[in-house]
């Protein structure tokens, strides 16, 4: 294990450990540093200078999540100095886009929108501009709003690092500088999978859930944790319920394994179908030709009866049974049991191996 050595950070001496960056090991001891660019799991890039900071003998001052530690190290995370650099960045941040909080829908979720409140920020020096870029609607899951793109890059790097599908990078130069997938088409014409992960990932108002847009505020949103039940994995994900309805599902990367907070297609746009109006909601038997309701005893009893004369006749290997990767791992052993103790073959397959 490397040998730890001491830093100080705004005059508390800690512990820090070779390779670790300021913000890190700033981070880890409770001393806050704001970012926008940062984050987690991903590469520094060091892109929006929100979490500079004053380091004794550095000529400028230095982006910490990029800058890594060294013995000695003497750090100040809240001079006049730095904060009004971070001042200045947020100010340029909010004048270069259109971020609009009383229709955006990530209002009361916003990084940006947090920090301009924490700098007691009136408005900014400077006129504000929006590019005037198209909104993409083009899809029923994504929703782009490239006016509000402030170029932290966290969607292209949790595309490329952690879900390595590689759709979304830089374009164009400057001023010009947007992100989106090559040759600047509509996700909906790219190779999107629509994993979500970029919308999870950004800090403001420039990808957000489609389905949700005006589906209820974060703070009259109640979020609840469950297990995604259209597979075996078991990812973990939050319900985020507004009036008793499911508006969309997020990831949550505090969960750990076995998602770590990323999830599939399904797992984050597919959560439609409990409360589409076509969901049975009671046993149905065919009667001369037509469905009709039933109690669960009758439709148990239906089943019995017409296994046990379907074995009888043919026997057990003309019968067959296929699982449900909705079902838990446990109802699975059950129905696989059932089939080979209860009918006696061995004739049973699962969804999700096809």
């Amino acid at each position: 294990m490397d040998k730890k050595f001491l830093i100080t950070i705004d005059g508390k001496d800690i512990e820090a450990t070779p390779g670790q960056t300021i913000l890190e090991a700033a981070r880890e001891n409770g001393i806050y540093i704001p970012t926008l660019c940062h984050y987690e799991g991903t590469t520094n890039p060091g892109a929006c200078r929100v979490c500079v900071v004053e380091v004794e003998g550095a000529r400028t001052l230095v982006a910490s999540c990029c800058m890594p530690v060294s013995s000695g190290m003497i750090v100040k995370t809240d001079t006049k100095r730095v904060m009004a650099a971070r001042r200045l960045v947020v100010e340029l941040l909010w004048a270069s886009g259109d971020h609009n909080c009383l229709t955006c829908e990530k209002n009361g979720n916003c990084e940006l929108q947090d920090l301009i409140y924490e700098m007691e920020i009136e408005e900014p020096r400077f006129k504000i501009e929006s590019p005037g870029y198209e909104i993409e609607q083009t899809n029923s899951m994504i929703q782009r709003d490239l006016n509000k793109c402030i170029l932290c890059g966290r969607c292209v790097r949790v595309c490329n690092e952690i879900q390595v599908n590689e759709i979304l990078d830089f374009s164009m130069r400057g001023s010009r500088t947007k992100v989106g997938p090559a040759f600047d088409t509509d996700l909906i014409d790219s190779e999107c999978y629509f994993c979500g992960e970029c919308v999870d990932a950004c800090p403001v108002g420039a990808i957000t859930f489609k389905q949700a847009r005006f589906a209820g505020r974060p703070w009259d949103i109640e979020k609840v944790r469950t297990t995604c039940a259209y597979c075996g994995v078991g990812c973990q994900m939050d319900l985020n319920i507004y009036n008793g309805k499911i508006v969309k599902v997020t990831g949550n990367r505090e969960y750990g394994s076995p998602n770590r907070g990323s999830l599939c297609v399904k797992g984050r746009f597919g959560m439609d179908f409990i409360d589409n109006p076509d969901r049975l909601k009671t046993p149905l038997i065919r009667k001369d030709g037509e469905l009709k309701e039933a109690t669960w005893d009758e439709a148990y009893d239906f089943i019995v009866e017409k296994l046990r004369s379907i074995k009888e006749e043919y026997g057990a290997d003309s019968i067959m049974g296929f699982s449900s990767a909705k079902c838990t791992n446990e109802e699975n052993y059950l129905f696989q049991k059932f089939m080979r103790a209860v009918i006696g073959t061995n004739n049973v397959d699962h969804c999700a191996r096809l």
